[in-house]
């Protein structure tokens, strides 16, 4: 059985992003890129099924340009098999990105494709919904546990009510949640082994599909002005004045 999972790089949260001129976007040029930690998750879910014998083959897919490749890399260094990058410089919206999963669904078969629920910077928590609808297929989104069975899997869901147990047919698309695992960390000799392991890049255009552009644009970008003020206390007495005058907290 053949696992897929979608693996989107996103800027290290622990950097500082710095902007496009004239508010144009964030500039990811220079940037450090990190696997999106939901789709961490998606793929330690899918490396614990093989390594339970009940998947054989773990294939991570990506798009966007070729500085993506790195974060494939780190994939590939976790344990996948085998990595597909769709090569493009263009914004994709979400459903353009469903259309491009389903495209590669189609060509490589798989009984399971795992995505994070969302992604940490856009948040948008779409592309599963949409490729399950594009596909047709059966769907659990938001997963904090996952059994898988003959031909089934049982997956149960976090919801604002509590918990919900859905029994999917294969194949079906899966987005899963904090909850259902915690990722491993790539080891040294795997990170050397990766470097061998095969990474496909395959262009957008080659795919020949209609995606039309995204019916919104985005207008500006800025980042968040900070209204906090520094100011340096010299004893413990001179905190708490200044909490109970300036603060009002005590």
């Amino acid at each position: 059985m053949r696992v897929l999972v979608s693996i989107k790089p996103v800027l290290d949260p622990s950097m500082k992003p710095r902007l496009k001129p004239e508010g144009a976007g964030i500039d990811l040029n220079q940037a450090k890129r990190i696997i999106n930690p939901f789709d961490e998750i998606a793929l330690e879910e899918a490396l614990r099924l093989k390594e339970s014998g009940k998947a054989t083959e773990v294939v991570i897919v990506s798009v966007g340009n070729l500085q993506a490749q790195e974060t494939l890399r780190h994939g590939l260094a976790l344990g996948a098999d085998r990595a597909l990058l769709i090569q493009t410089e263009r914004y994709c919206s979400s459903l353009m990105i469903a259309k491009i999963l389903k495209a590669m669904v189609l060509r490589e078969l798989p009984a399971l494709m795992f995505l994070g629920k969302q992604a940490i910077d856009t948040d948008n928590n779409q592309v599963g919904q949409m490729l399950a609808g594009l596909l047709n297929w059966p769907q659990g989104t938001f997963i904090s546990r996952l059994e898988l069975q003959t031909n089934e899997i049982m997956v149960t869901r976090e919801l604002d009510e509590g918990l919900e147990t859905l029994k999917l047919r294969l194949p079906a698309v899966v987005t899963v949640d904090l909850r259902l695992n915690t990722p491993r960390y790539a080891s040294l000799p795997n990170i050397v082994k990766a470097k061998q392991k095969p990474l496909t890049v395959i262009t957008l255009e080659s795919l020949d599909l209609s995606l039309a552009e995204p019916n919104y644009k985005i207008v500006n970008t800025s980042l968040p002005i900070s209204s906090r003020k520094k100011i340096k206390v010299n004893s413990v007495q001179e905190l708490i004045e200044k909490l109970k005058k300036e603060a009002k907290v005590l």
